[in-house]
């Protein structure tokens, strides 16, 4: 589809709120999580229940975590579970038409293969290559904010040696460790010529936003909504086109914002800051990007021109560059 094309279509649609136009228009989802990333049908045919999302806003991510393992149980387990849970997501990206997939793997998984990258990784190419090889998949490490740097440092050092792994993400509990312990790894991604992107300001502050991006370098934040709470960290992001891959439905559920109409991602963009509509994890939260976008839309945080700058942002990323001094 010609951009033009797709621009008006995109915008048209949004107007008469038409969701299989919406899905029509390629666009990307850069925060997901592919363990429940994954299609409704096709997963609650394999549960062999319907599996509904979430309906009710919770109090914390232990609440959601137990949410999880109650729907889902061990279905996602092991190398083979988590490769379908991998599927699950290409068939959901497909559909949607997102055609601009950032997710992947945590290094831990290195221990469900022999302590081999080499076979995880060919694993994971060959569901992409079967499910949805026209997706333009970024493939994602994930590292555990709970985990112990040396261990995280020894799992992931085998996945860089290999050249495939295009971003790295921390994600997990926000207050676990601080950010700065996790630089030594940050360094041997860049090195690696991966993009940096870490969670941060969902469940923290302004100033935690701007430590992370100077402290690891980013190229990305995972949320980084309360940033707007300060309106000299906007203007960093803004100045340093550092770009926030926001989640409207899972910070409302979450609690981490009142509403979408409320939702502080109005104000990233007044600001100046780059951003991204993304699904977090659609399985909990029942909603697709076409979903947020149209959303977004009704609940009158944006108009069709913007949401339609706001979908392109994702679609080109602006090259890696060293914007801070170590």
């Amino acid at each position: 589809m010609e951009e033009q094309q797709a621009r008006l279509l995109f915008q048209t649609a949004l107007g008469t709120g038409d969701l299989d136009a919406i899905r029509r228009v390629p666009k990307s989802d850069l925060h997901n999580h592919f363990f429940l990333g994954g299609n409704r049908a096709l997963v609650s045919e394999w549960a062999g229940k319907d599996i509904a999302p979430l309906d009710h806003k919770l109090e914390s991510m232990t609440e959601m975590h137990e949410w999880v393992q109650t729907r889902f149980g061990a279905l996602f387990d092991g190398a083979q579970g988590r490769l379908k849970a991998f599927e699950a997501t290409l068939v959901q990206a497909r559909l949607d038409g997102v055609t601009r997939l950032d997710t992947g793997e945590t290094p831990w998984a290195i221990t469900l293969y022999d302590g081999s990258a080499t076979t995880l990784t060919d694993a994971w190419r060959g569901v992409h290559a079967r499910v949805a090889p026209d997706i333009e998949w970024i493939p994602q490490l994930d590292l555990a904010r709970e985990v112990a740097v040396g261990i995280q440092a020894r799992r992931l050092a085998p996945f860089l040696e290999l050249g495939f792994w295009r971003s790295l993400d921390m994600s997990g509990d926000e207050l676990a460790q601080p950010t700065a312990v996790f630089k030594p790894l940050y360094r041997k991604a860049k090195d690696a010529g991966l993009r940096l992107k870490a969670h941060v300001g969902e469940w923290g502050s302004a100033d935690s936003v701007q430590r992370a991006v100077e402290e690891l370098e980013l190229d990305e934040v995972q949320h980084g909504i309360a940033a707007a709470r300060s309106a000299s960290v906007m203007k960093f992001l803004a100045d340093n086109r550092i770009r926030l891959n926001v989640c409207p439905t899972s910070n409302v559920l979450l609690g981490r914002a009142d509403s979408l109409a409320g939702h502080p991602i109005r104000k990233l963009y007044d600001a100046g800051v780059k951003v991204t509509i993304n699904t977090d994890d659609v399985l909990v939260f029942g909603q697709s990007v076409s979903d947020e976008f149209l959303n977004l839309y009704r609940a009158g945080l944006f108009n069709a021109a913007e949401l339609d700058e706001i979908r392109q942002n994702g679609l080109i990323d602006e090259p890696v560059l060293s914007r801070f001094q170590n």
